[in-house]
Order: structure tokens, then sequence, then C-alpha cells
């Protein structure tokens, strides 16, 4: 077992459970996480569903959208960094400590969260504002190496393509 420390982060999206990205908190390679429980945002945030992979973003309008629930995990400084990976931080995402309600007994405490900081202004106008992320309930996730998720924002693309 690993003697750094844990930090705990809040997911939203992919990488929760039953989601496609879960296996991230489960690879061993990637280093330790484990499941604390259920929680929602203390600040309201719009979470969308955006670009051509149908990925969900947690954009970074604090008092819009809802309190967006999610699940906390306890992770090493490995795993984090994998995240960091997987989430493409700093270019894409923002890391940063927020306050997350536990649903089990409503204590706030502090996780890691990524929201999305730099989008396109259609991506918040013109899609649903989601209170939790479901991939079996929404457009379904593509995996992609794609170094720019909003490349056909910048190429002028149609609005069908958010």
């Amino acid at each position: 077992m690993s003697m750094a420390p844990l930090r705990r982060v809040f997911v939203y999206g992919t990488l929760k459970r039953g989601e496609p990205n879960h296996h991230w908190l489960t690879s061993v390679a990637n280093g330790e996480a484990s499941f604390v429980g259920h929680g929602t945002t203390v600040v309201r945030y719009p979470l969308v569903i955006g670009s051509r992979y149908n990925i969900p973003f947690l954009l970074d309008v604090a008092g819009q959208g809802h309190n967006v629930r999610g699940e906390i995990y306890t992770i090493d400084d490995r795993m984090l960094s994998r995240l960091d990976v997987l989430e493409d931080y700093p270019r894409l995402y923002e890391r940063r400590p927020e306050e997350i309600r536990q649903d089990v007994d409503g204590v706030v405490i502090t996780c890691w969260i990524y929201l999305l900081q730099r989008f396109p202004e259609r991506l918040l106008k013109g899609a649903e504002l989601l209170e939790e992320y479901r991939n079996s309930a929404h457009r379904p996730y593509t995996e992609s190496d794609d170094d720019n998720v909003f490349a056909e924002h910048e190429n002028g693309a149609g609005k069908d393509d958010v």
C-alpha cells in the first residue's frame, strides 16, 4: 500500500461507476482509488453534453444550472496525475477544489473537480442543463484522442455538432 497522501476527487461524468471511463479509476496501473460515496456540488454549475464526441462537460459558470450529482473518491497522487491526462488538464479543463455535499450525511467536504473554462458560447446557450449524467440516458459518449474536441466550432460547423 502506498504511503502517499490520499486526495478526494468528485466525478460527474464518464468516470462514474457504470460509465465508459470508470475503468480509469479501477485500473491499479493508474494508482489507488476508493469510492467514498455520492455527493452534490454546493454551487450550481451547468452540466452539458457537447462536442462531436458527446462529452459531459461541467462548465465553469457558477450559479447557473443545477447542483450536480456525482461520486466522491479518495485517490493517490499517481491516480490524480492519470486523471489529469484523461481530462487534458490544464489545456482543456481546470482542476480546483470545490465544496461537495455528501449524500449520506449532508456533510460538506472539499474535493478536486474538473471544470471547463474556455468553451464555445453555444455550448452553454444551446444545450440541455443536466443535474446528473448517465451515458445510457443521453447521446452515447465516443472516446477520442483528438487534441481539439471543439474543432468543429472553429471551422464554422452547424449547431447540431455541439
